[in-house]
């Protein structure tokens, strides 16, 4: 959903500040998420417009703490925006792409620290 959330970079130029690309290596190990086979939590989540994920954590507990697992966060190089009162499709596409390409940036640089050298980030 990221190539379609623009909000934040509409709110960037109306504000002329930079956006920082951050990227955490190894959250998705903190919990164990729940798989629905049959799709609902999906429909739901669409229908209610917020993402509906129940999560088993360390112990088995349902939402309960996170695993213990190493977690690495990196920052990349800001994307300066200009302070554009009312900034257009245009305007809001190109500076979209340019976060889109340093989160790219970013992840090819650190992911072979963090032993993810097979992986690759991909945008929906």
């Amino acid at each position: 959903y990221l190539k379609k959330r623009k909000g934040i970079v509409k709110i960037a130029l109306r504000a002329g500040v930079p956006l920082v690309p951050v990227y955490g290596f190894g959250h998705t190990q903190l919990w164990n998420v729940v798989v629905d086979p049959f799709g609902i939590l999906e429909k739901l989540s669409v229908k209610l417009d917020t993402s509906l994920c129940p999560f088993f954590g360390r112990f088995g507990w349902f939402l309960g703490p996170p695993h213990r697992v190493p977690v690495t966060i990196c920052l990349g190089e800001p994307v300066n925006c200009p302070k554009i009162a009312d900034p257009t499709s245009e305007d809001i596409e190109v500076y979209h792409n340019i976060l889109l390409k340093k989160y790219e940036k970013l992840f090819e640089q650190h992911k072979e620290a963090y032993g993810w050298g097979d992986k690759e980030l991909k945008f929906v």
